[in-house]
C-alpha cells in the first residue's frame, strides 16, 4: 500500500498548529479549574480558531493525522511543563501534592 504524498510544509504546519492548539486546550482547562471565566472563554475561542488549520489539512489527506498526533503530544507536554513553572500544584494540609 503506497502512502499518499506528504508536503513537508503542510506536515510542519499541522505539527505546529496542533501543538499550539493542544497547549491552548491545557491553558483553557487550567483556567476552568481556577474558575477564571474571562480567561477560560478567551482560551476556548483561541482553541477553536487554531484547530481549523490542522483539521482542514488532515481531512484532505489522512497521513497528516500522524503529524497532528505528534503536535498534540508536543503541545500537551510543553504546556504542562510551562504550567508547572508558573502555577505550582496546590498542596494539601499535610504539604503533599
Amino acid at each position: 500500500m503506497a502512502l499518499p504524498p506528504i508536503d513537508p510544509l503542510v506536515a510542519l504546519g499541522v505539527v505546529l498548529s496542533t501543538a499550539v492548539t493542544d497547549a491552548v486546550y491545557v491553558f483553557f482547562n487550567a483556567s476552568v479549574s481556577m474558575r477564571r471565566r474571562y480567561a477560560a472563554a478567551t482560551w476556548s475561542s483561541i482553541w477553536y480558531l487554531l484547530s481549523a488549520f490542522a483539521v482542514i489539512s488532515y481531512t484532505s489527506n489522512w497521513i497528516y493525522v500522524i503529524f497532528a498526533a505528534l503536535g498534540a503530544w508536543i503541545g500537551g507536554f510543553l504546556s504542562i511543563t510551562a504550567l508547572d513553572r508558573v502555577v505550582p500544584l496546590a498542596k494539601n494540609k499535610r504539604g503533599e501534592e
